[in-house]
């Protein structure tokens, strides 16, 4: 697919979105980012904002498979994978039968991910980062396109299990619902339409979005702004050479290498919405804050301080472009 016409067909995606979803350009934005980049997404935001509509209208613009889990104290692995049940043959012999959960789908809705025990957490991280789950000792592969987005409800903790570190990373962005405007709550309030994603068609096929994201994989990115992506993804560490005091004073732990890929993926699908053929440093910079907020660790300093990780972020993006000019110049000379 030519690159002038990848951008042309995100542009028609995200604009039949917008039919449905008011306001939350970002939103949609990073969304359809993260989807075209192949990975899972993070959504913090309190209850009634939209999160299961959007996802109920990305599936519509894609005609694809979707399915919702409300994630409980009480669920268990089979109740999202699936389970053996026993089927009786027309010869009256039986055998156990695999039926297949919710997590067989390509959009799934994970709500609440944070309120189930991690060992249904485990499950869905296997899915997330194999794609394929392993089931009474067989394996399924999960059909392509899959796409996770979970949900967490930032206003509500108690009797929750907070995703560990090694489940966050699996998420390729992480995004901040926020409430909308007086003008956009007009808006929806005119809406009166019990299933608004109905005003949505389907604008891509399920082929046509695995190869927006087989586009996506050969966008080039040159030497330099490889090397301020890699140098971005050290400097989160607080004993690198690079790090601000900013990252030494609040900073426990930094991004892993997968931050790095996941920074690069999605720099190269902003790119190919704006319809270039190669990554630029405002690429990275655009991509930033959501794909390296949650893999960035704060100290217990940090929130009494009013610190937070996009501010951290922030700082870096300014540092390391700094130190990166500098190491130009001094191989130019």
């Amino acid at each position: 697919m030519e690159i002038r016409q990848a951008s042309e067909r995100i542009e028609r995606f995200v604009s039949e979105i917008r039919k449905v979803i008011v306001g939350q350009n970002e939103i949609i934005k990073n969304t359809v980012t993260a989807l075209c980049a192949g990975g899972n997404v993070l959504l913090e935001g309190v209850p009634g904002l939209g999160k299961t509509l959007l996802v109920r209208t990305l599936a519509r613009c894609l005609g694809v498979n979707y399915s919702r889990i409300q994630f409980t104290p009480d669920l268990m692995p089979s109740d999202i994978i699936g389970t053996n049940i026993i089927v009786e043959l027309s010869d009256g012999t039986k055998r156990f039968e695999f039926h297949k959960g919710p997590l067989f789908t390509n959009l799934l809705l994970a709500d609440e991910i944070n309120r189930t025990t991690p060992k249904t957490q485990s499950a869905l991280l296997e899915a997330m980062q194999e794609r394929a789950v392993t089931a009474f000792g067989k394996r399924y592969e999960l059909e392509s396109p899959f796409f996770v987005m979970a949900t967490e409800n930032p206003i509500e903790m108690e009797g929750t299990y907070p995703l560990p570190e090694a489940q966050l990373d699996r998420f390729i962005m992480k995004l901040f619902l926020s409430r909308p405007s007086v003008t956009e709550l007009e808006s929806i309030i005119d809406k009166r339409d019990p299933q608004p994603e109905l005003a949505a068609s389907k604008v891509l096929e399920r082929s046509d979005l695995l190869e927006l994201q087989n586009t996506a994989r050969q966008i080039l990115i040159p030497e330099a702004v490889r090397n301020y992506a890699s140098r971005l993804i050290d400097a989160t560490h607080p004993d690198s050479a690079d790090a601000p005091d900013l990252v030494k004073k609040y900073v426990k732990f930094g991004s892993s290498p997968r931050g790095a890929q996941a920074l690069v993926a999605c720099a190269k699908v902003n790119a190919l919405i704006e319809g270039r053929p190669n990554v630029g440093f405002d690429d990275i910079r655009a991509v930033a804050n959501p794909c390296l907020r949650h893999r960035v660790l704060l100290s217990f300093e940090a929130a009494p301080d009013n610190v937070t990780a996009d501010k951290i972020v922030n700082t870096l993006l300014e540092s390391v472009m700094k130190t990166s000019k500098k190491v130009e110049e001094a191989a130019r000379k």
